[in-house]
């Protein structure tokens, strides 16, 4: 192990230095120490040391010791990282472009080797074996390609592109590392690295993981199912990707997403030593993964045991302990997160957020810490007095770290809890001040480096601090916080760090320079400012002395702000934009420009300032070589400059000439650059944090200029020797300081923003006086308000105290006001409204009227716009409604009711038919016309060819009448004005085409009868609007008899409904809004001149004299009606109130006539009133008969709709029918589109397969004749020994040979002895061949020592013993290694054979699917759906079991005709044909006799026949006697026998060609014989091999007699065999003579055949 803290950067890990930067300044720094901690990975180097990467650093811990060593990569921050325990080797990658992997060693920290591919970006995970080179990596985007190397000899072995996959975890089998276990999110697939000889391949074994609910069953493969189920009904059942419509290599991986089930996600994992890899998941299971199977089973389901649970929380656990003895709250720490886990010595050791636990069960149940680094990203660090032992950092969640600034070594640590912003130190003390985002400065005595304590809090503001800087005396501390505030602050502690003023900019503060000067005791602060109107930067420069520590309230106002004489504050403009800005003395400024990277010089006089505009120009201008952001930093004897950017290099300038002192790549820009730096008092030591990279990097001069480097020491010294009093006195203080409390803060500072802020606002209380001004007062401590807040309270009380009298008076005048006002509003209401003052004119405040009316205004806007966007919205809504359901339709939709009856009717809304429609069902009707054209023309050649009797064609004509019965149609369309003429026959739509074109012809006759159905309900529509008519006609006589008979009587008034006329939906009517509307000023103004006018027609109508006169004395009418005669009536005479007694004889006249006129008249009312009453009787009787009779109509038509109802649902359900037929005939084009892709893909599969079997067996052919050479050369060094040894002495050379045949034993790798191995039973690979052949060679210096020499032999000879000895063994394990790689050829050859016949299987599956398809195919076309109509009643069945139909088929009635008129017409020839017997068997007895004659004429003609044969006549002779044409039969024969030869000729040269063919087939079986042969051959090679062993074991074995009656008996079975073939060749023979023999004696017999 090195040097503690000693940092490794080998020459063969330097990169070019950006920039061409010199390798002078390169090396002026050395990285003294490294600390810091990531989330990437950790692992073993060794039993006792453990590595993990850290920004550009990879950091080694030694568990033991704790001492760290440290190896950098040049090259930027480190990516990936492994390491590999039994080797002592790590890889790690860098994050650069076209990123490279190196391989170093430990303890030397040596680069073996650099391993380059082809990634662009980045590498995600990185795995080495663990025996043998070899190393996995993953990349990340854009390839995503696994590769494996052999890092030994920098070959790339294979790799596999795995697009999109981003993998959490890889790692080899400890046992093999052919086996790789690669884990991504979601999914594990096992890795086989199958080699032959020099080539490897990757081959991919996924493993099925189980889903949540601990199901491990194998899913099914819905792409090839085990069965063809079939329904008899709907047809196959295919894959649900044939469904879906898929064809290429989705559907072979396509899963509904019904089917889908989550399974569990994989976290962790690891390797046991049988090969299994145990996987832990996020749901709690704990699984067991076999390499060779894949198979998965459940170890544990969650929720986890005890132990697992310890074992996972040992990190918490841990660190609940550490702070309860601390003192802390358990409940109130975070929970450690566990990122990397790794076993070693029997132990887990556990990683997470900064901290390395170790837990050993065997040994205690305690988790032991073995590494506390930070838990996040370090904040800032500093150097704390005097600057050349401490150092201190802090992390954004407040967690403070003592260093050793010799080696790094961690003193302390303390966790705030809190969220930090900033952090110093003080010159003057050993204080530390933290900044926090609430707005807090702590306090943190470090006097004691291994116990630090916060003693103090100061809370100035509510806002953040951004920084906090001490200048060098150690007398102020400048805290920068937002919103451009500025405090200064005592740093002493005796002075308990009082607040003393703050200054505010109005524009953003980017940073702050400090400049003391300790002779005049002053400080001069520089504020670089960021001003938004212009482009370029700005300096403010104000001063701080002595005094305003002294005598502060002289130089602050009332609210703690520091008066501007105080600090005499100075504004320079600079030329550009900068993002830092440090100042020296002699009024010069460096400042680094954003724009561009340069450093730019100015120097703050009146020669170098423009006069318009008010601007300086800089004097220079140093390229920086950097990119990002950046900022400077000045040492403390302001000699060095120091540049800082996002790209992670630290370049120190020389502040005089701006040279290069040096350079150090020590962060990177993929970590974000640098984010602080800091120089020691000393100058000898540089503190560099990264931005988010996690690391803490010490540097250190290691060539310095003597002169630079006294100078920095005599600044340090002479700055000791002013601090060294204040110093002292200041850390007395700081010690008897007692500790901050914490547990008071600690609620408040872990609140969130909101939370605070509700908090700090629940702690104070708010008084509303009555003159409307508000008063906070606050009730919390002063500890927890801010200086700014009780410098408020207290002004604020000061003026409440000070003003407390005229603040009465003003409260007396507003409520005597408000009681004047009061009493004039009530004499307001009660003057007239004419004389009424508006409310407004009360109000004495008008801007807050205004103002509260115009936010009533824009709230009213903003309501109305709202309304408006909502009514918009549901105005286009029902214009998409309207326009979809309405506008679109060519026929509306509504309905007809009855009169008097619950019966309503509804019409088929119909959309007008597209052009597109129109020509296609014109396109499908003259394609009809033709096909039925084409059928007529056939059946007419079929009936003249085929001429049947007239009765049957009168039963064919009778056939074809019942053919055209509904039945057979499938629906009764043609009687609601459906042509089902046009129709295809239901057993004629065979092909796609015709189903298509049934389709859009069975649509045409539902749009039809629709149509017909909508003519007859617009008739029955228009009636009822008639009969409304007349009824509303006679309803005007009804009311004006009603009126004249003075009845009140309802008159029934029929109307149509909303759904009799549905475009009044579209229309709203004003009764149907309940609200008032509201109007506008203009309608407003309209409807009241209406009003008006009405208003003046009505009284120019009461001032007309003329109808005033008229209606008082007529009525109103000039004539009397008859209509009017009920209202007649006669007046008596004047005298009727006198006595009857004192009446006259002209009164008495008078008075009987006035009787007789009223009896006259009332009997005139009578009748009228009873003809009144006939006439309403009338009326009313006619309005029910016709309104019933109209409901008659509307029953008929609604029953008329039920039936056109069955006949449209008939038509869709041939439709759904055939759009069935023809999803299914899609499906199974689909399924055999998707089985040929996959068919291509499997050949395609086979011919690369066949191409790697053909070049395995080459290669096995070709390596088995240079592994039997070995073998031949290892026996003749067997069979030599005695050549060379014939000279030693026969006792001597056979112990020799004994010597000769001995071996050491086996041994075991030194690697493995003593490591972190925990798979003992690991056996080497055929990779580890040189490293055990080395280790036997050792092994064989102990046989050769001469300790084993026999007695009596010659030195040299023994030495030339060992030497053939060692060759010997040399050989032997050549020709092992040989049989390995043999046998791991061959093994790799009958893969891919297996592979072979598992692809040969799944082709010949395909085709058999393939033909199942075509098969399923013919069906679907053969066996079609028929619709038939059958009446209820029609078919019965005898039993209650229904038949089997299943083999039954359907066919036309008219076969069945034909076939019995055929047997009829067949049984009428029977009849006759036996009527014909009849009478023929009379005349039998006739033709006996004739019979008998003609028998003796045959004998006398036979008599003659063999005279005549028996003369000498020649065949010639007799053909010419016999034939009487006897030339034309020669030519006829002639003929004949050119016609045979022309028939054998053509014969001869078909069975040539056939021979040829015959040949060539032949030729290649003999092709396909000799292979076999060939393969023969090497089986028998082998099989002599086995013969020759199964002889020496049967010669061993002593079993001849055995052996011997074996082989007489199979001797016998061989010469019966031999026997019997012989006897049936000779029976052969015989049975061939024989035959010769037959057909010999045939044509002697006869010669004509």
């Amino acid at each position: 192990m090195e040097e503690a803290g000693k940092v490794r950067a080998p020459e063969e890990l330097r990169a070019e230095a950006p920039g061409g930067r010199s390798s002078a300044a390169e090396d002026a720094l050395e990285v003294s120490w490294v600390q810091g901690f990531s989330s990437k990975n950790f692992g073993f180097i060794n039993n006792h040391t453990v590595c993990y990467p850290c920004g550009n650093y990879i950091l080694f811990l030694d568990i033991e010791t704790k001492k760290t060593s440290v190896l950098q990569c040049q090259t930027g921050q480190v990516g990936a990282f492994t390491a590999n325990g039994n080797r002592q080797v790590l890889a790690f990658s860098d994050r650069k472009l076209n990123p490279i992997i190196y391989v170093c060693t430990f303890p030397e920290l040596n680069k073996l080797t650099e391993l380059k591919g082809n990634v662009q970006l980045d590498y995600t995970l990185l795995a080495l074996s663990f025996t043998g080179s070899y190393l996995a990596s993953y990349s990340s985007i854009p390839e995503f390609v696994l590769s494996v190397w052999n890092w030994q000899e920098n070959i790339l072995l294979c790799s596999v592109s795995q697009p999109g996959v981003t993998a959490t975890s890889l790692s080899f089998n400890p046992m093999n590392w052919q086996q790789l276990c690669f884990v991504n999110e979601s999914s594990i697939t096992v890795w086989h690295i199958e080699r032959n000889n020099d080539e490897h391949h990757l081959k991919q074994n996924p493993v099925k993981l189980p889903n949540g609910q601990d199901s491990t069953s194998p899913g099914e493969d819905l792409f090839f199912p085990v069965s063809h189920s079939e329904d008899q009904y709907y047809g196959p059942v295919l894959p649900v990707s044939a469904i879906a419509g898929l064809v290429g290599d989705e559907a072979e991986t396509f899963t509904p997403r019904n089917d889908t089930e989550p399974s569990v996600h994989p976290t962790a994992h690891c390797w046991t030593a049988a090969s299994e890899i145990y996987m832990g998941c996020k749901e709690g299971f704990i699984l067991a993964i076999d390499a060779k199977t894949h198979s998965v089973s459940v170890l544990q389901q969650k929720p986890p045991p005890e132990y697992v649970r310890k074992i996972s929380d040992v990190v918490s656990y841990a660190r609940r302990e550490e702070q309860k003895k601390k003192g802390g709250k358990p409940e109130d720490l975070q929970k450690t997160a566990l990122f990397a886990m790794a076993f070693c010595n029997e132990g887990l050791y556990a990683a997470g957020r900064g901290t390395v636990y170790t837990y050993k069960p065997a040994h205690s149940r305690e988790a032991v810490k073995l590494l506390d680094a930070c838990s996040s990203c370090f904040l800032a660090a500093d150097f704390l007095t005097p600057g050349n032992k401490y150092c201190v950092s802090v992390t954004a969640s407040a967690e403070v770290q003592v260093w050793l600034l010799e080696d790094g070594t961690c003193l302390s640590k303390l966790n705030l809890n809190i969220e930090a912003t900033a952090m110093a130190c003080c010159p003057s003390s050993n204080s530390v001040a933290l900044g926090t985002r609430r707005g807090q400065i702590y306090f943190l005595d470090i006097t004691n480096a291994e116990a630090p304590r916060v003693v103090y809090r100061i809370f100035p503001s509510k806002f953040p601090v951004l920084s906090l800087h001490y200048d060098q005396s150690g007398q102020f501390l400048i805290a920068r916080a937002t919103e451009g505030h500025i405090f200064i602050l005592d740093a002493r502690p005796s002075k308990l760090f009082q607040v003393l003023g703050y200054v505010v900019f109005a524009d953003e503060i980017l940073g702050i320079s400090i400049v003391s000067d300790l002779k005049d005791d002053t400080v001069e602060v520089v504020v670089l400012l960021n001003v938004a109107e212009v482009q370029r930067a700005r300096l403010e420069i104000f001063f701080l002395s002595s005094a305003l520590i002294t005598d502060n309230d002289k130089y602050v106002n009332e609210y703690g702000m520091f008066n501007a004489s105080a600090i005499r504050k100075d504004k320079y403009d600079l030329d550009y934009p900068l993002s830092s800005a440090v100042r020296l003395k002699d009024n010069l400024v460096y400042g680094y420009c954003t724009r561009a990277p340069f450093i730019c010089k100015y120097h703050l006089s009146e020669e170098n300032k423009l006069e318009d505009p008010s601007v300086y120009l800089s004097e220079k201008r140093t390229p920086s070589n950097q990119f990002g952001s950046g900022f400077l930093c000045l040492s403390p004897n302001s000699r060095w400059l120091a540049s800082a950017a996002k790209d992670g290099v630290l370049f120190i300038y020389h502040t005089f000439t701006m040279d290069i002192l040096a350079q150090k790549h020590c962060h990177s820009y993929q970590g974000g650059g640098i984010r602080s730096m800091v120089f020691s008092l000393d100058g000898k030591f540089i503190l560099v944090n990264g931005e988010k990279d996690g690391a803490l990097v010490c540097l250190k001069w290691k060539k310095i200029d003597n002169i630079e480097a006294e100078e920095a020491d005599h600044h340090w010294h002479s700055l000791l020797a002013l601090l060294n009093k204040s110093t002292s006195d200041e850390n007395n203080v700081l010690k008897s300081m007692a500790e901050w409390q914490l547990d008071q803060e600690s609620t408040l500072e872990s609140l969130p923003e909101e939370k605070f802020k509700e908090a700090a606002f629940k702690s104070s209380s708010v008084e509303v006086t009555e003159d409307g001004n508000i008063t906070i007062w606050y009730s919390a401590s002063t500890d927890d308000m801010s200086w700014i807040g009780q410098i408020i309270k207290k002004v604020t009380r000061e003026e409440t105290e000070r003003f407390a009298s005229q603040k009465e008076e003003l409260q007396m005048g507003i409520k005597k006001l408000r009681k004047t006002i009061q009493k004039m509003m009530h004499e307001n209401d009660q003057v007239p409204d004419t004389e009424k003052l508006e409310q407004q004119e009360f109000n004495l405040d008008t801007e807050e009227q205004e103002r509260t009316q115009a936010e009533a205004e824009q709230k009213v806007a903003t309501v109305r716009e709202e309304i408006e966007m909502k009514n918009l919205a549901n105005y286009y809504l029902q214009n998409v409604i309207k326009h979809e359901c309405w506008d679109a339709m060519y026929v509306k939709g509504r309905a007809v009711k009855c009169f008097h009856m619950a019966c309503e009717v509804k019409n088929y809304p119909l959309q007008e038919r597209s052009e597109e429609e129109l020509e296609t069902l014109e396109k499908v009707l003259r394609l009809q016309k033709i096909e039925t054209a084409d059928l007529k023309k056939k059946n007419v050649e079929i009936e003249s060819e085929t001429v049947l009797p007239e009765d049957r064609g009168e039963k064919a004509e009778v056939m074809a009448d019942e053919n055209a019965s509904y039945c057979l149609t499938g629906s009764l369309s043609s009687l609601y004005g459906g042509d089902t003429s046009i129709l295809y026959h239901q057993w004629d739509l065979h092909t796609r085409e015709q189903k298509v074109n049934q389709i859009v012809l069975l649509k045409d006759i539902i749009y039809k009868v629709k149509t017909a159905f909508n003519k007859e309900f617009d008739t029955v529509v228009q009636q009822k609007e008639q009969e409304i008519a007349r009824v509303k006609e006679r309803n005007l006589r009804i009311r004006e008899i009603l009126a004249q008979l003075d009845l009140q009587v309802e008159v029934w008034e029929p109307s149509l409904a909303d759904d009799e006329k549905p475009e009044r939906a579209l229309t709203v009517q004003d009764s149907e809004i309940k609200a008032e509307k509201y109007l506008t000023e203009q309608e407003r103004e309209k409807a009241e001149l209406l009003a008006k006018l009405e208003m003046e027609r009505r009284n120019a109508a009461l001032n007309n004299d003329r109808l005033r006169a008229l209606n008082d004395m007529m009525g109103g009418m000039l004539e009397v009606r008859k209509e009017d005669i009920l209202k007649m009536d006669i007046s008596p005479p004047p005298f009727i109130s006198k006595p009857e007694n004192s009446w006259n004889e002209e009164e008495k006249k008078i008075f009987s006539e006035y009787e007789q006129k009223v009896k006259e008249l009332n009997e005139e009312k009578e009748k009228y009133r009873g003809a009144l009453e006939n006439e309403l009787k009338k009326l009313e009787a006619s309005i029910q008969e016709t309104t019933q009779h109209f409901d008659e109509t509307v029953c008929k038509l609604s029953e008329k709709k039920v039936k056109l109802e069955m006949v449209i649902y008939q038509e869709e359900l041939k439709i759904v029918y055939l759009v069935y037929a023809l999803l299914l005939d899609e499906e199974l084009g689909t399924r055999e589109a998707g089985l040929h892709h996959f068919l291509v893909k499997k050949e395609n599969e086979k011919i690369k397969t066949a191409r790697t079997i053909q070049t395995a067996k080459n290669k096995i052919e070709a390596y088995r004749d240079t592994r039997e050479t070995a073998t031949a050369e290892e026996k003749n060094l067997e069979c030599s020994f005695t050549k060379h040894f014939a000279d030693v002495p026969a006792n001597l050379r056979d112990e020799l040979f004994q010597l000769y045949k001995h071996r050491p034993k086996a041994p075991v790798t030194g690697m493995l002895l003593g490591t972190a191995n925990p798979y003992v039973d690991c056996s080497g690979s055929a990779e580890d061949h040189k490293e055990a052949l080395t280790l036997l060679m050792k092994a064989m210096d102990e046989l050769d020592s001469s300790e084993h020499m026999p007695k009596g032999l010659n030195p040299s000879v023994w030495e030339h013993f060992c030497l053939a000895r060692r060759k010997k063994v040399k050989s032997e394990e050549l020709v092992k290694w040989k049989d390995r790689t043999l046998t791991e050829m061959q093994t790799f050859l009958q893969r891919r054979m297996d592979e072979n016949k598992k692809i040969e299987s799944q082709i010949e599956a395909i085709f058999q699917e393939l033909t199942w398809l075509e098969e399923e195919k013919m069906k679907l076309q053969l066996n079609l759906t028929v619709q038939f109509l059958l009446k209820q009643g029609q078919v019965e069945l005898q039993s209650a079991d229904i038949p089997d139909y299943t083999d039954a088929i359907l066919i036309n009635k008219s076969v069945i005709e034909e076939l019995n008129c055929a047997i009829m017409a067949q049984g009428e020839k029977k009849i006759a044909s036996m009527v014909e017997c009849k009478d023929f068997s009379k005349g039998i007895f006739q033709l006996e006799w004739q019979h008998k004659k003609m028998r003796m004429q045959i004998e006398d003609l036979k008599q003659k026949a063999q005279d005549i044969v028996t003369l000498p006549i020649s065949k010639d002779r007799q053909l010419f006697l016999t034939e009487l044409n006897y030339d034309s039969n020669i030519e006829h024969r002639i003929s004949v026998m050119e016609q045979t030869l022309g028939i054998m000729d053509k014969l001869h040269k078909k069975n040539v060609k056939h021979q040829q063919k015959r040949i060539k087939e032949l030729e290649k079986c003999i092709s396909l014989k000799e292979q076999e042969n060939y393969e023969l051959s090497l089986e028998l090679k082998e099989m002599l091999v086995s013969v020759s062993e199964r002889r020496h074991i049967f010669e061993a074995a002593d079993t001849q007699h055995v052996s011997q009656r074996i082989a007489e008996q199979r001797y016998q079975e061989i010469l019966k065999q031999k026997h019997l073939r012989g006897l049936v060749k000779e029976q052969e023979e015989q049975f061939e003579i024989l035959q010769g023999e037959v057909a010999r004696l045939r044509s002697r017999t006869f010669p004509i055949l």
